[in-house]
């Protein structure tokens, strides 16, 4: 009896990955088995596709990906199936850094695909974000940016963070969708409005012909709870925030306990 294939959704941070930011022995196993059977895995993450990439490739996946939580699309073995990136206009962003000034935030950050912008000179967040860089720019963002961009990262002072919020919320709900990072990071992150991981999934699901009852998704963060709810089966992390567990049908165990892999195994009879 041949088995219909499945869509395997991997969130990476806090999911996929260990704390310490690699995948256990044992769930690349498990991965490697589940796409033996027949089974479409693709990964979907709020990172750029540079920082994502070695995990990709370390799975020798074949599959697109969601990246920027949605706002880029791709296949990166395959130019002609298409890249789908849907930016913020470059009027908005200049208005952010305006806000952002006023609050006297750390810094902002600007990504265009893999091109990055800073608007302060920032070390530290220069180390963080440059895996893979095309090219980092550093400089008032009101005159280095000449295009619209893909992601916007205000890293605040976490007392600040609550009201930037609310503004951007009162102010540009129309035309942006912000969410907050896991600590220990204050950092707000902006995409275009109506962006979220569910969106990239949709694409990938119907690509490969894929029904929404046969799509298992892992994520652990607000920034997966639209792929959770839209997968028929979404799974939250044992380390996942109480909102994903509450939209997910299932809870497996933490990201440092092979979470992902438990449930594999479980589910698929492996």
């Amino acid at each position: 009896m041949e088995t219909k294939p499945y869509l395997i959704a991997l969130d990476l941070d806090g999911t996929l990955l260990k704390d310490d930011k690699t995948i256990s022995a044992h769930t690349l196993d498990v991965i490697q088995k589940v796409r033996d059977s027949g089974h479409h895995v693709c990964i979907s993450t709020g990172r750029p596709f540079r920082s994502s990439s070695p995990y990709y490739q370390q799975l020798q996946l074949d599959s697109p990906i969601v990246n920027f939580n949605g706002a880029f699309v791709h296949h990166p073995l395959d130019e002609k199936w298409g890249r789908f990136h849907t930016s913020l206009d470059l009027q908005v962003v200049k208005q952010l850094v305006d806000i952002s000034e006023e609050y006297k935030v750390h810094n902002v950050l600007a990504e265009v695909l893999d091109d990055l912008y800073f608007h302060y000179h920032d070390e530290k967040l220069i180390d963080i974000f440059n895996m893979n860089a095309n090219k980092v720019t550093v400089g008032d963002l009101r005159d280095n940016l000449g295009e619209n961009v893909t992601s916007v990262l205000i890293h605040a002072k976490e007392e600040d963070v609550g009201a930037i919020r609310s503004y951007l919320s009162d102010v540009h709900a129309e035309v942006i969708d912000h969410r907050r990072w896991a600590a220990p990071w204050h950092v707000i992150e902006i995409i275009k409005t109506g962006m979220n991981k569910a969106v990239g999934l949709q694409k990938i699901s119907d690509y490969y012909g894929v029904p929404k009852e046969r799509i298992v998704a892992f994520g652990d963060e607000d920034n997966d709870l639209e792929m959770l709810e839209f997968a028929g089966c979404g799974v939250a992390m044992g380390n996942g925030i109480d909102a994903v567990k509450r939209v997910s049908n299932e809870v497996t165990d933490t990201n440092e306990q092979d979470g992902i892999a438990k449930f594999l195994t479980n589910y698929f009879s492996l």
